[in-house]
């Protein structure tokens, strides 16, 4: 008897060091499955990833090549294409110094000069700007704020034309002034985005849409611009009012077509999704 239990505990012991080993042996052969697979895996990203960055090094490398080439080329294209003229910057808000370094830079060569930038006082003050009226009916405005589109209209002509409404009204019609108020040949806008509600809103509506009104009815180029960056945009907002635009006046591209619809090109250009061309046709562009 005790040599037949002896022999079974023995079977037993070899059966389960004989299990034990068969797991022991599937583990360690699983690991280094997973670690040959894991191994394979990062050698398989890293190239992945080197692959990409000479992508991106060699696109970037591209995209500057073809930007020195344009900053290059832009005085040859644009030189002057503006002689003489006297060009107004006016902002319908706040002033925004990045797009009127912007539109200097668009200017250079040229032959233009930039000869006034004028900032728009939003809300309007009806009440120092009927105080300040040069005729009975605009010394109304307070008590009527409609008289403000017709007034802007005679402010938007005025600067193209001259005139005594506009020197009477600039001090209080505008938050910022350098340079001259006109008359100018062709006036930039920049509507810069801003939140106003209710009676604010309505009356500088009224005064913006009288101005863009004034200025068109003169027939003298009137562009309005934005950067990249501006949002929302405001291409539709100059589309409505028949003005030309110009959505990328920060790069190269858009600076140009400033300048041509400057010299009379009319339409949407830029990037944008509202830009009817990049520039315009080449009919004006070899102009």
């Amino acid at each position: 008897m005790f040599d037949f239990r002896y022999h079974a505990v023995s079977l037993a012991a070899v059966l389960v060091a004989l299990a034990v080993g068969v797991l022991l042996g599937v583990a360690i052969g699983d690991a280094g499955l997973v670690s040959s697979a894991e191994k394979q895996l990062r050698s398989s990203l890293r190239d992945d990833v080197r692959a990409a960055q000479e992508k991106e090094q060699a696109a970037t490398a591209q995209f500057e090549a073809q930007q020195r080439y344009a900053k290059a080329s832009y005085p040859f294209v644009v030189a002057g294409r503006l002689q003489g003229a006297k060009v107004g910057l006016l902002f319908l808000g706040e002033p925004n110094e990045s797009i009127a370094a912007d539109v200097r830079a668009a200017l250079e060569g040229t032959g233009a000069d930039l000869s006034g930038t004028l900032a728009l006082k939003e809300p309007p003050d009806t009440a120092a700007l009927a105080d300040a009226a040069t005729s009975k009916r605009y010394g109304q405005l307070d008590e009527t704020p409609n008289l403000l589109t017709p007034f802007g209209k005679s402010i938007g002509r005025q600067l193209i034309l001259g005139g005594r409404l506009l020197r009477s009204e600039a001090s209080v019609l505008f938050s910022t002034r350098a340079g001259g108020l006109g008359p100018f040949s062709a006036v930039v806008v920049v509507r810069v985005p801003r939140v106003l509600t209710g009676e604010a809103a309505a009356n500088t509506n009224r005064l913006e849409d009288g101005m863009m009104a004034g200025l068109k009815g003169t027939r003298s180029p009137a562009v309005g611009v934005q950067s990249e960056a501006t949002r929302p945009s405001q291409i539709v907002w100059y589309r409505q009012r028949g003005l030309s635009s110009v959505d990328d006046v920060n790069l190269v591209a858009g600076q140009a077509a400033l300048v041509f619809a400057l010299a009379g090109a009319q339409g949407s250009f830029g990037s944008g999704p509202n830009a009817g061309s990049l520039l315009p046709g080449p009919e004006l562009a070899g102009g």
